[in-house]
């Protein structure tokens, strides 16, 4: 079911025991498994509360809780250079399950189109993931959250292709490319790391010139670090996406991973897979007809880009 924001509001006082609730309204982009609200309060203080909107979303969310609790001592002493979501409580849901409130992080969402070359934002942006990347991984294992290796982090990545073959609906020429990046083994030797595993530019947010914050940590696991820089190689000015990887690498202790940015652009082509199996799989005929022409316009970009390489 769909909470109303006043409905979240009450929550949020079950959470939080003398929180007066002043104002209170949605946010622009809540997602789809979560029912979320800001309130604000009579010192104009500024909660997020969120309820997930099934068990899934539920057991996912205990798991975040977890995990920002672990890391919340990264932030206190800078070895994460950004604020993450603190909960604060918890209010229990009829169905099962909690809703959780935190304070508000501060920050706007990142404007990727404004990002620019040199030693300023870009490079924070950089600064920031590599940071997510030194993390032990001991803080998502203890979360219960996915951990994989690089071997079982390539099988996925084939079952992934696979499904997405087995549609029809997958230039072929794509799925070509795809299986080839996928067998080259030298590819796929690389160190797990903590990755985020959702970033774009609603979950980073920035203040005053550098990274403010970073939310959403639900998809967070030990996989391969490419998935964190995907969405930054594919959609950010290419001049800015140099200081982007020049900061981070500057800021990583692994320097040893030639193939880090071949794998980052293919997770950014296998987001548009899975976005098809999405539609897929939840009957959804206009995120699959998306999806396709998506799937199209990146294989007659690939193809283009191929024929000038070898000519």
């Amino acid at each position: 079911m769909t909470r109303s924001p006043l409905a979240l509001a009450a929550l949020a006082t079950v959470a939080l025991p003398g929180l007066d609730a002043y104002d209170v309204h949605r946010p622009p982009r809540s997602g789809e498994d979560f029912d979320v609200a800001v309130v604000i309060d009579a010192q104009r203080q500024r909660w997020v509360v969120r309820a997930p909107q099934h068990a899934v979303a539920g057991a996912a969310l205990e798991a975040e809780v977890a995990l920002l609790d672990a890391l919340g001592p990264f932030a206190d002493d800078g070895r994460l250079p950004f604020a993450v979501p603190r909960p604060a409580g918890f209010a229990h849901l009829p169905e099962g399950g909690r809703a959780c409130v935190h304070r508000e992080v501060p920050g706007r969402p990142l404007q990727l189109e404004a990002l620019r070359p040199g030693p300023g934002l870009a490079a924070e942006v950089g600064r920031a993931l590599a940071a997510v990347h030194e993390l032990p991984t001991a803080v998502v294992e203890n979360a219960g959250l996915p951990v994989y290796d690089a071997a079982g982090y390539r099988e996925r990545r084939q079952a992934e292709v696979d499904e997405a073959a087995r549609t029809g609906l997958v230039p072929a020429s794509l799925l070509r490319r795809w299986e080839e990046m996928l067998e080259d083994v030298a590819m796929w030797r690389f160190r797990p790391t903590v990755v985020h595993g959702d970033l774009s530019a609603d979950h980073v947010l920035v203040a005053d010139g550098t990274v403010a914050g970073v939310l959403d940590w639900g998809s967070a696991m030990v996989a391969d670090p490419a998935d964190d820089l995907s969405w930054l190689l594919v959609a950010a000015p290419q001049d800015a996406v140099d200081a982007i990887l020049e900061a981070y690498l500057l800021r990583r202790t692994e320097l040893t991973d030639p193939h880090l940015s071949d794998r980052a652009l293919l997770a950014g082509e296998l987001a548009l897979a899975r976005w098809l199996l999405h539609g897929v799989r939840t009957h959804q005929q206009d995120v699959v007809d998306d999806a396709v022409l998506m799937l199209q316009d990146l294989d007659e970009h690939t193809r283009a880009d191929e024929a000038t390489a070898a000519h």
